[in-house]
């Protein structure tokens, strides 16, 4: 074993100390220069978002495009805390400063008619929406400003403006309203995010107006992706993001946003036996609003892909009467001559029967039985229209049928067709 003397030691001591100081002098002048460097970095991002949104506010249309004028760049996330915040508070509260502007209380009334034929309010109703555009567009939904004789839209600042529908699609349950601003009002915007790449257990913060209580904020996580809804007997919206974060009552169509205050959903329903919540709330995936209020302000309606076909679900009843092996599915009553459908070999059916209790129509058995179109199993229409909703005309599809007691794949080319649907009352959700 090696012996060191006092001196040794002393000297050791001494030596070492000297070192660590250069170091440490050496780090500090390195975290100087990184700190006055990071700023700088800052300031070149924002200008770069800035010269963005000035860039798309001045651009024209092409395509499917439609540019919005939004002045609201991504919040930087808060790397240090002021005034005793801890990290997370601190970037909650910058995301509603950011926000809380941008989002609208929408409040409607129903006329309708007395015994004296005098309009009169039957009902009315209130919900949330965002601003998304400096020229006064609002994103909903459908559901709050159904049947609707007016439509009300209240700012953070107390003013009160009337709204317009520029369209509504019911599959989606995303409606676009307008409102004319003051011509000395600068309105605040959300900017749509990404919700292609979101985690299950990434924090999000819904602002909206639940109860009447103007711009509420809540935070949660996200619980679940791609969640297919029935949001009514007729439709289903799939991939839907579930979150735990306090949706309520009147916060239907506000704003589910991600830490950098970007929207990444549109609040819309809950799972909750007391009309309250239960920490079970759904948003619709803001890659699905981005795509239908591009459609609903260039067309004021969604140009989905449809295959022109008349359709009757399928029964146990229809099923025993046309001697069908199956049950489930929807059966081709009719398909359009010269359609992409007709070409594709899609059949419909040759006999005629009466279908319906009351007013019965005419519908024809004997055709295809559509099982599934891709990858999403058909068993009634609701399925149906779920796997076409984010389909272009010209898009090909691949349609299981069933047909002489088995199953054959067909491939369709979809075509364009007017909106010809409608919405109905909620069954195992409730509306907010």
């Amino acid at each position: 074993m090696k012996l060191y003397s006092r001196h040794h030691i002393v000297f050791a001591v001494v030596a070492s100390s000297v070192v660590a100081a250069t170091i440490s002098a050496f780090i500090s002048r390195k975290v100087i220069s990184n700190g006055k460097a990071a700023p700088k970095a800052e300031a070149q991002s924002a200008i770069s978002l800035t010269v963005s949104d000035t860039e798309q506010a001045s651009a024209e249309s092409s395509g499917d495009q439609v540019a919005l004028q939004t002045n609201t760049p991504a919040l930087q996330i808060v790397a240090a805390t002021d005034g005793g915040y801890t990290q997370d508070e601190a970037q909650n509260i910058a995301v509603y400063e950011k926000c809380n502007e941008a989002v609208v209380n929408i409040t409607t009334q129903v006329m309708g008619y007395n015994w004296f034929l005098e309009p009169v309010v039957t009902s009315s109703g209130s919900g949330s929406g965002s601003i998304i555009d400096k020229r006064g567009y609002v994103v909903t939904n459908v559901h709050v400003i159904e049947n609707a004789s007016t439509i009300n839209i209240s700012l953070a600042d107390g003013s009160t403006y009337e709204g317009r529908v520029i369209g509504k699609d019911t599959e989606s349950d995303i409606a676009v309203l307008k409102f004319e601003p003051a011509a000395n009002v600068e309105l605040k915007t959300i900017a749509f995010g990404d919700s292609e790449n979101l985690k299950v257990g990434q924090k999000v913060i819904a602002i909206g107006n639940p109860f009447a209580l103007e711009r509420t904020m809540t935070t949660g996580i996200i619980s679940g992706l791609g969640r297919p809804i029935q949001e009514s007997e007729n439709v289903i919206i799939r991939n839907m993001i579930q979150t735990d974060a306090a949706i309520n009552p009147g916060n239907s169509g506000g704003p589910l946003l991600d830490s950098q205050g970007r929207m990444i959903g549109i609040n819309t329903m809950i799972y909750s036996s007391s009309g309250s919540s239960a920490g079970v709330g759904f948003a619709i995936p803001v890659s699905t609003a981005r795509r239908v209020v591009a459609d609903l302000l260039k067309y004021g309606e969604v140009r989905r892909g449809v295959m022109r076909i008349s359709l009757v679900q399928n029964t146990s009843r229809i099923a025993s009467y046309a001697g069908y092996g199956i049950s489930t599915g929807v059966i081709v009553s009719k398909v359009s001559s010269g359609s992409e459908a007709q070409k594709a070999g899609i059949q419909g059916g040759t006999k005629a029967v009466q279908y319906g209790r009351f007013n019965p129509a005419t519908i024809y058995l004997g055709g295809d039985i559509i099982t599934a179109i891709d990858s999403i199993t058909v068993s009634n229409y609701a399925d149906y229209a779920s796997a076409l909703e984010d389909k272009r005309p010209g898009d090909t599809i691949t349609v299981t049928v069933y047909r002489g007691r088995g199953y054959q794949k067909i491939k369709v080319k979809l075509e364009s067709s007017p909106q010809a649907s409608t919405n109905s009352s909620g069954k195992k959700t409730r509306s907010l």
